[in-house]
């Protein structure tokens, strides 16, 4: 491997390899990150399959390495290929030190770095479906998890629930485990605004962030926004995110289709621009069924926007119930649509100070300088 330079708390390392799923993930989750490594003097190599945000890795001054994939596949041949293309990679480049995330990188990419006796700092985001519909495959999970994170330096967790998981089961230690509040938020680019007052009586605009799966509770959703309807017919209900047409749980966009048709839902696509989305809602959800810390209720939060989201893991971390926003049961459209109704009938005013006790949280609690000091110093200790 390299060779360090420097000493202490101030030494400068070489190279750090980041794996991601997908270009588009490292440049929406972890583009902080890597401009902090490099700024810190890290020379940082991302990993990933190329799509159309690979562009915008390269401008960051961060060294892009394109790699096949198929995040969601189940072919064992295809993911020993997968090892040995990092194995492949990480010999050549030689790196300090591998930062991993999603399941098939921090599986394949930690064994390609335990063969090469890379330091390994995993980050477990959130468990997905694999793990809300329990069956052989999250058996098969599992197993490689304990393997790969064997003798790991560092395995984050985003919420106490999965922290506590992986070490009942014993697939991490409690030594090499740590909490971060998720992937963070950059407070500078989703900046705190008062909630516009609506015009009407009822006129709420509800907005959920999120893919487009059904594990994000995208029926209870529009389930609930027919209930809402009928006693509010002046609330709207906003949906953004890319179709998934590859994970066994996506929506079909004929459901989309369907929806709009029937009046519950605006379907709003994807979008660059998130910010300027939340600033036109009035509440953000999510009644999804399972989450690491997501994203779409911090960066709802930021701006000063009450919160609804289910009562699991990950959701559950963000909303301090009836002060920043309201929990509701998961699966459950009547409770979600309560809530909602609940949320219509406070004022203006009482809207506005749930906003803002939610940038408050955030500022406290997810700020996106926290995830990075973390792993600044989850870096030096590996390496030391």
């Amino acid at each position: 491997m390299n060779h360090l330079f420097g000493y202490g708390r101030g030494l400068l390392l070489h190279k750090i390899v980041i794996v991601l799923n997908s270009s588009w993930n490292i440049i929406n989750f972890r583009s902080g990150l890597i401009k902090a490594l490099i700024t810190k003097g890290f020379d940082v190599i991302a990993v990933a399959p190329e799509d159309k945000y690979a562009h915008l890795i390269k401008e960051m001054g961060c060294k892009f390495v394109p790699i096949s994939m198929k995040a969601q596949g189940k072919n064992v041949f295809l993911d020993i290929f997968l090892l040995l293309k990092y194995i492949k990679i990480f010999y050549r480049e030689s790196p300090d030190a591998l930062l991993a995330f999603t399941i098939k990188p921090n599986i394949y990419a930690s064994f390609a770095a335990r063969i090469l006796r890379i330091p390994r700092i995993n980050n477990i985001s959130g468990l997905g479906a694999v793990f809300i519909n329990p069956g052989f495959l999250t058996m098969a999970v599992k197993f490689l998890y304990k393997l790969a994170f064997k003798n790991a330096n560092v395995v984050f967790f985003q919420n106490k629930d999965d922290f506590n998981y992986f070490i009942k089961l014993k697939i991490t230690q409690a030594e090499q485990s740590r909490l971060i509040p998720g992937s963070g938020i950059n407070l500078k680019n989703f900046q705190y605004a008062k909630l516009i007052k609506p015009k009407n009586t009822g006129e709420l605009r509800f907005l959920l962030i999120a893919r487009l799966l059904w594990d994000k509770g995208i029926a209870e959703y529009v389930n609930a926004a027919k209930i809402v309807k009928s006693e509010f017919p002046n609330a709207k209900f906003f949906l953004l995110g890319p179709l998934d047409k590859n994970n066994p749980s996506g929506i079909s966009s004929n459901h989309i289709i369907q929806w709009e048709k029937d009046g519950y839902i605006k379907y709003l696509g994807t979008s660059d621009k998130v910010s300027e989305i939340v600033l036109l809602s009035d509440c953000v959800v999510l009644p999804s069924y399972r989450e690491g810390i997501p994203r779409s209720l911090l960066e709802g939060a930021a701006m000063g926007r009450p919160l609804i989201a289910t009562n699991v893991a990950g959701c559950r971390e963000v909303i301090d119930d009836g002060l920043n926003g309201l929990i509701c049961m998961p699966k459950n459209a009547q409770d979600l649509a309560d809530k909602m109704m609940m949320l219509i009938k406070l004022s203006h005013e009482e809207r506005q100070f749930m906003g803002h006790e939610a940038r408050k949280k955030v500022e406290i609690e997810f700020d996106e300088k926290i995830v990075i000091d973390n792993y600044l110093s989850a870096i030096y200790d590996s390496v030391d």
